[in-house]
C-alpha cells in the first residue's frame, strides 16, 4: 500500500475543511461590509436649510445647521452646530442654537446635544431673554422645550438658575426652573 492510497481521505477532509474555512472568511468579509452599508447615512447636505410654514402660511420655523447626515436605518437625521428659530406672531423669534442635534424620524422630536443657547430680543413690551443649559429635547408642534440639566436665565440686569427646566416658546410663554432655584433681581 503506498503513500497517497494510505493517506488519501485525510488530504481530501483537510482540503474541505481549507474550502469550508476560506468561504467562511469570504461570508463574514461580505456581512461586515453590509452592516457598514446598512448603518451609513443615505444622503447628507453642508449647508442645510429647512423652512416650515403653519396652516396660516405664516414662517413657523427655520432650520439651519452646518452638517446634516440622514439615517434610513432609523430614520433619523443627524445635524452639527443646529439653529432653530422659532416664530410667533406680534413677538420676536426665539433662536436655539447648540452643538449638535438629532431629529427623530417622525421630524417633531429634536434632541440638541451639548452647549444649548436659547435667545429672544426684546419685543414692544418683552424685555430680552437668553437661557445657557445643555442638552435640551424640543417637541415642534407643540413649542415646547425641557432639559433635566443646570439652566441660567438672564434678562438684564436680572439672571435666575436651577436644575432642570421647561419652556413653552408659543403664547401664552411659559417658562419654569424645576429645582434648586437662585435669582438676583435688581429692582428700580
Amino acid at each position: 500500500m503506498s503513500f497517497w492510497d494510505k493517506y488519501q481521505s485525510f488530504v481530501y477532509i483537510f482540503a474541505v475543511a481549507l474550502l469550508t474555512w476560506w468561504l467562511q472568511q469570504i461570508y463574514e468579509q461580505r456581512d461586515i461590509e453590509v452592516k457598514v452599508t446598512e448603518n451609513s447615512p443615505d444622503f447628507f447636505s453642508s449647508g442645510y436649510y429647512k423652512k416650515e410654514m403653519g396652516i396660516d402660511g405664516l414662517l413657523k420655523s427655520e432650520l439651519t445647521a452646518d452638517k446634516m447626515q440622514h439615517f434610513k436605518q432609523d430614520g433619523s437625521t443627524h445635524l452639527q452646530q443646529p439653529i432653530m428659530n422659532l416664530y410667533n406672531p406680534n413677538a420676536a423669534p426665539w433662536v436655539i442654537r447648540s452643538e449638535s442635534g438629532i431629529m427623530a424620524a417622525d421630524g417633531d422630536n429634536l434632541q440638541l446635544n451639548g452647549k444649548a443657547l436659547i435667545n429672544r430680543d426684546a419685543y414692544k413690551r418683552s424685555a430680552a431673554l437668553k437661557v445657557n443649559t445643555s442638552n435640551l429635547r424640543v417637541k415642534l408642534s407643540t413649542n415646547y422645550a425641557e432639559t433635566a440639566d443646570w439652566a441660567e436665565l438672564i434678562s438684564p440686569p436680572n439672571q435666575t438658575s436651577g436644575t432642570g427646566m421647561e419652556v413653552t416658546f408659543a403664547s401664552p410663554i411659559h417658562l419654569k426652573l424645576l429645582s434648586k432655584v437662585k435669582g438676583r433681581y435688581e429692582i428700580k
